[in-house]
């Protein structure tokens, strides 16, 4: 269990989570990590992330890679709530709890007893954070790869204009909308502080991956253009996004978003001049000259070691970054503050889902692990 409970903020604080695969789940072991109690119902078939098994898993594990993910410092009951006693088990948990956590279809939790009306009208306090695909009114279910389709994502994540479309290798969408959840409840529970009401807070997808397009949605409302896909450049800084290859066969991108910074890029290539001509002087015109420049850049980036060349940026406070595997990423010491130390349970690491630090309460230090599935 977490060490030095009482000192986090959610101490004392019971989350019901009703909710299923990763978004509402994410919500829940945010609320966890930070020293809430978290009492996650499953059907008793269990999450379907617990079968999501990758091959190189164990096949007959309940506790899934992509089930950990999410589901740190909970505990778990199977209940049935399509039974009498599955739902009054429910609306008794319900009476006591602060947030309760669901992801259901439109319509759902109202045949199953479970909705904001039935477990408000218990506990007037509660704050229920509701997760759609498509808004309440939407029967629609909703899934991430759909929604990265739907909202523009795939296609601006493609190579270029002409290239299959490409989805994000994680559930970006669901992860988008889990932070929305995080926000929503958080703002209702300091609305909560000063009244004492609870309240229903709705996120759907659609609107989590809207909200997100930032600059690009942003290029559309204002000029009319259809962003165009660069694979992972820029619509409006050159060079930043493109992948380059060392000599040394290192993989570096460069995310040059200033003048200078340019200049000392070229200075470090030994190709000052290039950041004294009028087609590369400037961002605007690098844009422009995108094409030019970056085949320049590739040429002369083949001929240096890649190590030696991001360290001399680094010096020169040019930002710029080798690609690495995830492994690598999750090896490298800085890395280490996000891990969550195994159990007996589970004996493998975990992943934090809270990033941020304050001077005012203790990083968790261990929690439970991913709970097993304890059917009745």
């Amino acid at each position: 269990m977490q060490k030095a409970s009482g000192s986090l903020p959610f101490h004392g604080l019971f989350v019901l989570e009703l909710a299923s695969v990763l978004a509402g789940p994410q919500v829940g072991q945010f609320f966890a990590e930070l020293g809430a109690e978290v009492l996650k119902v499953e059907a008793p078939a269990g999450d379907v992330t617990r079968s999501w098994r990758t091959s190189a898993e164990a096949p007959d594990t309940t506790v899934s890679a992509y089930f950990s993910c999410a589901n740190w410092g909970k505990q778990s009951v199977v209940l049935d709530l399509t039974t009498a006693s599955g739902r009054a088990e429910v609306h008794r948990l319900a009476t006591r709890a602060d947030i309760v956590l669901t992801s259901y279809k439109p319509g759902d939790a109202e045949k199953l007893g479970v909705d904001y009306a039935t477990l408000s009208a218990l506990n007037p306090r509660l704050l229920y954070g509701h997760l759609t695909g498509y808004g309440p009114a939407a029967p629609r279910a909703g899934y991430d790869a759909v929604l990265q389709a739907e909202a523009g994502f795939m296609h601006l994540n493609a190579t270029n204009s002409t290239a299959e479309p490409q989805k994000m290798p994680v559930a970006l969408i669901d992860l988008l909308a889990a932070h929305q959840l995080k926000e929503g409840l958080l703002t209702a529970l300091y609305r909560r502080e000063k009244t004492g009401l609870g309240a229903l807070v709705q996120v759907s997808l659609l609107d989590s991956a809207l909200a997100s397009l930032a600059n690009q949605a942003a290029t559309f409302l204002v000029t009319g253009h259809d962003p165009q896909p660069l694979g992972s450049g820029h619509p409006s800084i050159v060079p930043y996004g493109t992948v380059y290859q060392a000599a040394d066969g290192v993989q570096l991108l460069l995310a040059v978003g200033a003048d200078r910074q340019f200049q000392q890029l070229c200075a470090v290539l030994v190709r000052p001049e290039w950041a004294a001509e009028a087609r590369f002087a400037t961002n605007t015109a690098r844009v422009t000259n995108r094409t030019e420049l970056e085949q320049l850049l590739r040429t002369r980036i083949a001929e240096v070691s890649g190590v030696m060349l991001l360290q001399e940026l680094e010096l020169r406070a040019v930002p710029a970054g080798a690609v690495r595997t995830v492994g690598e990423a999750f090896r490298h010491e800085s890395a280490q503050e996000m891990l969550l130390p195994a159990t007996t349970e589970f004996p493998h690491a975990g992943l934090r889902t809270v990033a941020f630090r304050s001077n005012q309460w203790p990083t968790v230090e261990q929690l439970s692990a991913p709970p097993a599935l304890e059917r009745p």
